[in-house]
């Protein structure tokens, strides 16, 4: 099962000097293009001991400062993230012939910042949040649902819900972001942006770029 990647590429001097204008350009170019869930991406996490697990999970916000998504604090990326911070997340637009992969380190966002997104939500979602034990074995889908209607019956539709104490969102604070196009005869192009270290009195915060072989 194969396909035949595009001819045209990415270029370094494609590329604006903050990897965020890039990440931009090319998210407003999968939104514009119709892909279902452009900011759908797999967050991956370990736990303390190294082993991995991965799921999708919905970008809800991103700027300078990194990568915002959502969660219950006690799921299982959730309790890892508190064991390891380090993450990647993937952004996988197929149909474009293109990948994000950004590689760093997550952490919580302020309470202000989480309640005010969580207002934002459908009410149902809302519930959902509060009704949802993430990660945790549940008897049948009947208890689960019986646990949202009690809360449906608490908080009728109209009325404030309260963000849960422990759901909320994480910042990704990126050391690299890995643009990835594909080409003809599997001659991929993949250019990384990495943050640079300060050196020699100079601040940190700056990205050099460089290409990777397929």
């Amino acid at each position: 099962m194969r396909a035949h990647y595009r001819a045209e590429g990415l270029a370094e001097s494609d590329l604006p000097v903050s990897p965020y204008d890039q990440f931009a350009l090319w998210f407003k170019e999968a939104a514009v293009a119709g892909l279902h869930e452009p900011n759908a991406m797999v967050v991956s996490t370990a736990d303390a001991a190294g082993r991995p697990s991965s799921r999708t999970v919905l970008l809800k916000a991103f700027d300078t400062r990194g990568f915002v998504f959502f969660t219950n604090y006690t799921s299982r990326k959730g309790r890892e993230l508190a064991e390891n911070p380090y993450v990647s997340l993937l952004f996988p637009w197929h149909p474009l012939a293109r990948q994000v992969i950004v590689t760093g380190t997550a952490e919580r966002i302020g309470r202000d910042e989480t309640a005010a997104y969580f207002r934002t939500r459908p009410h149902g979602s809302q519930l959902g949040a509060w009704a949802s034990d993430q990660s945790s074995t549940v008897a049948s889908r009947a208890e689960l649902e019986r646990a949202y209607e009690q809360l449906a019956d608490r908080y009728p539709e109209g009325e404030q819900v309260p963000a849960p104490p422990h759901w909320g969102g994480y910042r990704v604070t990126p050391e690299a972001l890995e643009f990835w196009q594909g080409r003809h005869n599997r001659l991929h192009d993949r250019l990384r942006y990495v943050r640079e270290e300060g050196r020699g009195g100079r601040p940190a915060g700056g990205w050099r770029v460089e290409r990777l072989a397929p």
